[in-house]
């Protein structure tokens, strides 16, 4: 009987195709030593093996209740037989009870450890989705800063390169003014291209999110953003400058704060954007002249005009980041 509970319990994890005859056999091997041998070590690796299979689909967890309840029936009518055969023989002080409670609760912990398992996988893939989104984004974002820098720019070389053609049979002097047009917008658009790389090596808000929030669930705290949808269609450049503050600003609340949640606010005024962090960790204040963390931030935002602020409140330290409407450097 041993050997065909192997052979069975390997079918199901090996054949899903014919689960609906293996899971059944199983169950029936385990409750033959349950009920006959007294046993109930044996089914308590289909307690564990089939809850692990169920969850995966929403018809599996429709059947749990059904299997849930003919297992608890194979464990009672065990240990009902064990009492009529064994009477007075179970020890309250000894390990007969966690040989009688584990079978009960089996099944129980196995759906909720396969429950979790189950959910930090979705979790996984959608992020995956979202980088996946967020790569596209970026791309379609390159897209536009091409065609709207650069396109422009072409066009009007071309067009001027025709007319300095045309002028070489009907106005050879004014070929010289076209040609010198021509190499300053070709010297802009060198710039602009500089200036694009530039911005490929710089993080949007969602990019800087996505890898932030992955180090602040290791560090076992909670991510929570208000107005992160408008947000990401603040021009490139802003999101840009904000995003590296933010990241300095998510590094300290990991590293000092001590905290268990971090709430970023994004809002948008007539004259200004501005970012809130709140996180509910120790509160401390971190102004400290020698703090080249809180140094580099209020410098990134002074640069365009922008400002920084570092308070303490009930809840714990509130940092506070506004950027004038119009700067993108």
């Amino acid at each position: 009987m041993c050997a065909i509970f192997v052979v069975i319990y390997i079918m199901v994890v090996e054949f899903p195709h014919y689960r609906f005859i293996s899971v059944p056999l199983e169950m029936l091997v385990g409750a033959l030593f349950s009920i006959v041998s007294l046993n109930n070590y044996m089914i308590i690796f289909t307690a564990w093996q089939v809850p692990f299979i169920l969850i995966q689909t929403v018809r599996g967890r429709r059947i749990f209740p059904w299997f849930l309840t003919l297992y608890e029936v194979i464990i009672l009518i065990s240990f009902v037989r064990y009492g009529l055969t064994m009477a007075g023989s179970f020890n309250w002080e000894s390990d007969d009870v966690v040989g009688a409670i584990f079978p009960l609760i089996s099944p129980v912990m196995a759906y909720f450890f396969s429950s979790q398992i189950f959910a930090n996988r979705s979790i996984h893939q959608a992020n995956q989705r979202l980088e996946a989104v967020i790569q596209r984004d970026e791309r379609e974002r390159i897209a536009r800063d091409l065609h709207d820098t650069l396109g422009q720019s072409f066009s009007m070389i071309t067009i001027k390169t025709e007319l300095a053609k045309k002028l070489l049979v009907k106005a050879p002097d004014r070929v010289a003014s076209e040609l010198a047009d021509i190499e300053a917008t070709s010297r802009q658009n060198l710039q602009l291209v500089r200036s694009i790389v530039n911005n490929l090596h710089q993080q949007s808000l969602s990019e800087m999110l996505v890898e932030q929030n992955k180090a602040l669930k290791t560090a076992k705290i909670t991510l929570v953003t208000l107005g992160e949808a408008a947000s990401m269609q603040w021009p490139t450049r802003v999101q840009n400058r904000l995003a590296a503050v933010i990241q300095e600003a998510l590094t300290n609340v990991i590293r000092h704060a001590h905290a268990g949640q971090v709430v970023l606010t994004f809002s948008q005024e007539n004259k200004q954007y501005k970012v809130v962090i709140q996180d509910d960790g120790n509160g401390h204040r971190y102004e400290r002249r020698d703090s080249n963390g809180l140094l580099g931030m209020r410098q990134r935002m002074e640069e365009v005009q922008g400002t920084f602020s570092v308070t303490t409140n009930r809840i714990g330290t509130l940092v506070t980041l506004t950027m004038p409407r119009g700067k993108t450097v």
